[in-house]
């Protein structure tokens, strides 16, 4: 992140992703998560996306921002389809300048094409000053 633009309380960050059956097989290959819902489609032809796989949305602002989390609490509403658009917004709650960092606290909500929220979350970390 440039000096010229430290993060702020209320900045707004956004990111759209569409899961496909190739993103959710990789995963489980990499994850060891190979549960019926993530292999077998179900009447309409769709998975069901990993958990942690939609948390990977937030992880994507957060190397946009060179974003350090320290932690990060993910509560899942609803489940995450192939095939369907999932937007992730992230809002900086607070932020700290300190003397190398900005310790940065946000919040995050995915929702769907239905505008139901699937995934929120809370996250804790730093952004190193240059």
């Amino acid at each position: 992140m440039s000096m010229s633009m430290p993060p702020e309380e209320g900045d707004v960050h956004t990111y759209e992703r569409t899961f496909t059956t190739e993103d959710v097989r990789q995963f489980g290959e990499v994850s060891g998560d190979q549960q019926t819902i993530h292999t077998e489609p179900d009447e309409d032809g769709r998975l069901v996306v990993q958990g942690l796989l939609t948390a990977t949305l937030p992880t994507k602002i957060g190397g946009d921002l060179s974003y350090i989390a320290r932690t990060m609490e993910f509560n899942f509403h609803q489940p995450v389809y192939t095939e369907n658009a999932i937007r992730c917004e992230w809002t900086n709650e607070s932020v700290e300048e300190r003397d190398d960092r900005y310790t940065v606290t946000s919040s995050v909500v995915c929702t769907n094409e239905d505008d139901e929220t699937v995934m929120e979350a809370s996250i804790n970390g730093l952004i190193w000053k240059e």
